[in-house]
């Protein structure tokens, strides 16, 4: 029997994290194996084309799987082992709000078949805290095998991936210092910039808390929204010019917060601190005011449709452009959109309305097969044209080209304009006319003010 071949590494799970990383440690030069499940993905992996959109990565893809650097297989077999393990599946929350392990242990006990004695595993995927140690160690150990461990939390942002897995610093969170050094060596092949810190728990609370940190930003940000509409003032103002020359102040601009960080990261955080008998309280309420924007904003939008009787001048049609969590960088990415989130609240809100669906980057084939039961458009000037309400669900920049007097003149006669991102705040009364709104921009009161 001929001896397994030997990878310098194993990525399991091959998303948006495995696959990014997979792909720059193979231009480095190291051998690289990705193991995914989904056969579908396997497939398009091999021959070089990525499942989902990233800057830079068709590119990258394709020359390192051209070169054998990157091969991928939907399981562990005995025809191949790895130096080292990269665990990169993901933890979505369960219907309870606690983030999922079955995963993690299942490729724990994959690698634990796998492997050979002196391998090193690094956890990648953002987790409860406790979970390298708890979870992943114990099932490497029931093989019986020797192996080394560290906790190595992804922080790339979509549509920088290529470029930040080379710029970022790396976090390298061990129990022992020559397991420090084996990880930070292999981070080292992509970039010079490598923080140790004094263990596997201190690195996943780091990953928890730097995102919770922006949720918590970007809820402000959305209170001061509330805030404005209350007082009929507009908060882009507020916050712009609050901000001119004056670094100690430095808010962010309201919107939708979501995709498959921040909604999730929040929750795993309490629920570790939970864990220990501590309640945390201003994460708590910053993921409550962003998780609530969706149907809060849409009472707004359903009171402008009966304000302006859109409802019985014909078929009432509502267009929701930005599909996708974000739109700068931009991303196909629709997991934790809040986009879906007020789709579902306009559904709810308004079962009669003929809704259709547009977004820049998301392709139509991805949009239907997602949304079968609303309509779906192939251009931003298809989904605006005769739309009673269009409401503005991302950031991409191609949503603020067309300026609202100009969108004004294409959709329904009272029709009006609902923008979640301020594409147009900066823009003078005279040229939003009286059919532009934005999250802090409406002059709506909320219900509790």
């Amino acid at each position: 029997m001929s001896e397994p071949a030997k990878y310098d590494v194993g990525i399991v799970g091959l998303g948006y994290v495995g696959l990014t990383l997979a792909t720059v440690l193979a231009e480095s030069g190291s051998s690289v194996i990705g193991v995914e499940t989904r056969p579908d993905i396997v497939e398009m992996t091999n021959q070089g084309i990525p499942h989902f959109t990233e800057t830079g990565l068709p590119d990258a893809l394709s020359g390192v799987t051209r070169s054998g650097k990157l091969r991928a297989v939907e399981r562990f077999d005995n025809s191949f082992t790895c130096d080292t393990y990269i665990i990169t599946v993901g933890t979505p929350l369960s219907a309870d709000g606690v983030a999922r392990v079955d995963m993690i242990e299942a490729a724990a006990r994959d690698i634990a078949a796998n492997m050979r004695d002196g391998a090193l595993v690094i956890l990648r995927s953002t987790v409860k805290v406790g979970t390298t140690r708890d979870v992943v160690a114990p099932a490497l150990a029931e093989a019986g095998k020797q192996f080394d461990i560290a906790m190595c939390p992804e922080r790339t942002l979509e549509g920088k991936a290529l470029q930040e897995l080379r710029e970022l610093p790396q976090i390298v969170g061990a129990d022992e210092q020559a397991v420090a050094d084996r990880a930070a060596a292999l981070f080292r092949r992509l970039t010079n910039s490598i923080v140790q810190v004094s263990g596997v728990e201190t690195a996943e609370i780091i990953k928890l808390v730097s995102n919770t940190f922006r949720d918590v930003q970007f809820a402000f940000a959305n209170e001061v929204a509330r805030l404005c509409d209350a007082f009929g003032v507009n908060a882009h103002e507020v916050i712009a010019s609050g901000k001119l020359g004056y670094s100690r102040t430095n808010i962010p601009m309201p919107g939708l917060v979501g995709g498959p960080c921040l909604e999730k990261d929040p929750h795993i955080l309490m629920e570790s601190a939970r864990a220990r008998g501590v309640h945390l309280e201003m994460t708590s309420a910053g993921r409550m005011i962003n998780e609530r924007q969706p149907a809060e904003t849409v009472r707004f939008i359903s009171t402008e449709i009966n304000r302006r009787k859109l409802a019985e001048q014909g078929p009432l049609k509502i267009s929701l452009v930005g599909m996708a969590f974000k739109g700068l960088p931009e991303t196909s990415d629709l997991r934790g959109s809040m986009s879906i989130k007020v789709l579902d609240q306009l559904r709810k809100a308004h079962p009669e309305a003929e809704i259709g669906l547009y977004d820049p980057v998301t392709s139509p084939e991805v949009l239907a097969s997602e949304f079968p039961d609303d309509r779906v458009f192939n251009r931003f000037g298809d989904a605006v044209s005769g739309a009673s309400v269009v409401v503005i669900g991302n950031n991409h920049p191609s949503l603020g080209q067309i300026s609202p007097r100009t969108i004004s003149e294409f959709i329904s006669p009272d029709g009006f304009i609902f923008d979640y991102w301020n594409h147009f705040s900066h823009l003078p009364a005279s040229e939003l006319g009286d059919s532009y709104f934005a999250v802090g921009n409406s002059g709506w009161v909320p219900a509790d003010v």
